[in-house]
C-alpha cells in the first residue's frame, strides 16, 4: 500500500495537519493501491513562504547555474524513468508500454528542448536602432502556483517546472489527486539534483481546497493551470482579486479534416490519434470531418481499424489502450455515448458499457459514431475518452465552418496533398495549433489554445517568456547584452 503523508516544502519532506485523505484506485482492477494526503490552506501557506523567501537569491543566480540544475535533474530522471513510467501506469491507466515510451520519456524530451531554447533566450534586448540606449528585460515574475493534471502527468509537471526555473520563478506545485505518485518521484529528483530549498515546493490537494489557497494567495504571482475548461474557469475568477497572470491550458474538441485526395493512412491514422491513451488528450481530434466523396469509405475504414484496437489492463505489455482514469470519468463517457445514440448519432461500433472481456475496471469500448451533425452535444462537448464523431462535408468552406464552429480552439488537422489547400484551410482555421498530414509539431514548438482551450503557450521561447514579466528602461549605460 503506497502512502504518500509528506509535502516537500523549503527542501525538506514535511507533514501535513490536515486529516483529509484521497485513497489511490488502480483503474484496471478498481482495487485500492494507496493512500495521498491532501493539503490545506495552511500548507500552501507554508509553501508558498519557502518560495516567496527563496526568489530574490534564486532570480538572481547566474543562468549557467540553473541550466546546470536542469541538467542534473535530467540525468537523475533519465535514471530513473523506469520508476516514473510504473507510477504512470499504476495512478492514471496507461498502458505500461505507452508509459515507458510516451508518457514518462516526454518530461525528458522538454528538458532538453527548454535546455535549447534557453541557449539563444535574450534576457535583455535592445529597443531599436531608433533607441540606442533603450533595453527590454525579461524578468521573473516571481512566485508561481502550478496545477497540473492527471491525464499525461509529467508531461505537463514538465512544461511548467522546467521553464519556470530557468526563467528564474520559484514555484508550488500541486499536482492532480488522481497522479501523485510521479509528481512524488520528480521531487526526489530535484531534491537530488541539489535544488536549493524553497525553489521547488510540492503540496498534494484537490482543487477546491489546494488549488483556490494557490490561485487566491496574494504572494503567488501567476498560476499556470492546465485541465478542464469548466475549472479553467474557476481559476480565472478566483485570481481575479489579486490581479495575477494566469495561464490557462483548456480543453478541446479538434477538428480533423480529411478531403479526397488525402493520403491512404489519413483515416486510420486520426483514429489511431483519437483513441490514444484512451481518449484522455486534450488536443485529440475527435470529430473526423471527411469530403462527402470519400464518407462512406472514410466511415468502414474508420470501423475496420477501431475494431482492431484492444483494450487491456494497464500492466499488460502490447499497444492497446488502458482504462480511463476514474469510475467517474467512466460515467460521464458512457453518459455521452447514450446522449449521442438518443441525439440520432449512427453508432458504428463501440457503445455502451465495457467491453466483453471486462466485469470491472474503467474500460470503454473504442466508440464511433457517424452521420453525426456538428449542433450534437458528442460534437461539441469533450468527451474525454476513446469517442469518435464523424461528420461529412461538401465543400472547404463548410468543412472550416465546421471545424471552426466550437467554444474550442486548440488542435485542428487537415489531410490533402495538396499543399496549397493545406495552407489555405490552416491559416482560417481558428486554434492554437494545426497539424497537417500526420506531421508532428516540431521540438520547441508552442502549445496552447485559443477561446475555450485558454491562452498559454507552453513549450520553447513561449514557454520561458509565459513565466517572465517585461520591463522597459531607458537610458541603459554600457553594458554587453545577455
Amino acid at each position: 500500500m503506497l502512502e504518500l503523508r509528506r509535502f516537500y516544502i523549503d527542501g525538506r519532506w514535511v507533514s501535513t495537519r490536515s486529516t483529509v485523505e484521497h485513497v489511490l484506485i488502480n483503474p484496471s482492477t478498481e482495487e485500492s493501491v494507496g493512500v495521498v494526503s491532501l493539503g490545506n490552506s495552511d500548507d500552501v501557506n507554508a509553501a508558498v513562504a519557502a518560495a516567496r523567501s527563496a526568489f530574490p537569491a534564486w532570480s538572481s543566480t547566474d543562468l549557467v547555474d540553473r541550466i546546470d540544475l536542469i541538467k542534473r535533474i535530467h540525468a537523475i530522471y533519465s535514471a530513473r524513468i523506469e520508476e516514473i513510467a510504473d507510477a504512470i501506469s499504476t495512478e492514471m491507466g496507461a498502458p505500461i508500454d505507452l508509459a515507458r515510451t510516451r508518457q514518462a520519456p516526454a518530461a525528458a524530451r522538454h528538458m532538453v528542448n527548454f535546455l535549447e531554447a534557453v541557449k539563444t533566450f535574450k534576457f535583455a534586448r535592445p529597443l531599436g536602432d531608433h533607441a540606442p540606449h533603450d533595453r527590454i528585460l525579461m524578468e521573473p515574475i516571481g512566485v508561481a502556483g502550478l496545477i497540473t493534471p492527471w491525464n499525461w502527468p509529467m508531461h505537463q509537471v514538465a512544461l511548467k517546472v522546467i521553464p519556470a526555473m530557468l526563467s528564474g520563478c520559484t514555484m508550488v506545485l500541486k499536482p492532480s489527486e488522481y497522479a501523485p505518485l510521479s509528481s512524488a518521484l520528480l521531487a526526489e529528483i530535484i531534491d537530488d539534483a541539489g535544488a536549493p530549498a524553497g525553489v521547488f515546493n510540492l503540496v498534494y490537494g484537490d482543487g477546491e481546497t489546494v488549488g483556490n489557497a494557490l490561485v487566491s494567495h496574494p504572494d503567488v504571482a501567476m498560476i499556470s493551470f492546465t485541465g478542464s475548461t469548466g475549472a479553467g474557469r474557476k481559476v480565472l475568477k478566483g485570481a481575479a482579486d489579486t490581479f495575477k497572470r494566469v495561464a490557462l491550458e483548456l480543453g478541446g474538441k479538434g477538428a480533423n479534416l480529411v478531403f479526397e485526395d488525402a493520403d491512404e493512412q489519413a483515416v486510420e491514422r486520426g483514429v489511431r490519434q483519437c483513441f490514444s491513451n484512451s481518449g484522455q488528450s486534450c488536443n485529440a481530434p475527435t470529430r473526423m470531418l471527411v469530403e462527402r466523396s470519400i464518407y462512406d469509405e472514410a466511415v468502414e475504414q474508420a470501423r475496420k481499424v477501431a475494431e482492431t484496437i484492444s483494450v487491456g489492463a494497464s500492466d499488460m505489455p502490447g499497444p492497446h489502450i488502458g482504462p480511463v482514469v476514474s469510475a467517474r470519468q467512466f460515467e460521464r463517457i458512457q453518459s455521452l455515448i447514450q446522449i449521442g445514440i438518443r441525439e440520432g448519432g449512427r453508432l458504428v461500433t463501440g457503445g455502451l458499457g465495457r467491453p466483453s472481456d471486462f466485469n470491472k475496471g474503467y474500460f470503454v469500448r473504442p466508440t464511433i459514431f457517424a452521420d453525426v451533425s456538428n449542433s450534437m452535444t458528442i460534437a461539441q462537448e469533450e468527451i474525454f475518452g476513446p469517442v469518435l464523431s464523424i461528420i461529412p462535408f461538401e465543400t472547404e468552406d463548410e468543412a472550416v465552418e465546421i471545424a471552426n464552429s466550437t467554444p474550442y480552439g486548440l488542435t485542428n488537422y487537415v489531410q490533402s496533398q495538396n499543399g496549397e489547400k493545406r495552407n489555405r484551410v490552416a491559416r482560417r482555421l481558428r486554434s492554437g495549433m494545426v497539424e497537417m498530414n500526420g506531421q508532428p509539431r516540431g521540438a520547441g514548438a508552442p502549445f496552447g489554445g485559443v477561446l475555450h482551450s485558454g491562452g498559454a503557450r507552453e513549450g520553447g521561447v513561449w514557454g520561458l517568456e509565459e513565466f517572465m514579466i517585461v520591463k522597459s528602461v531607458s537610458g541603459w549605460g554600457d553594458e554587453p547584452l545577455r
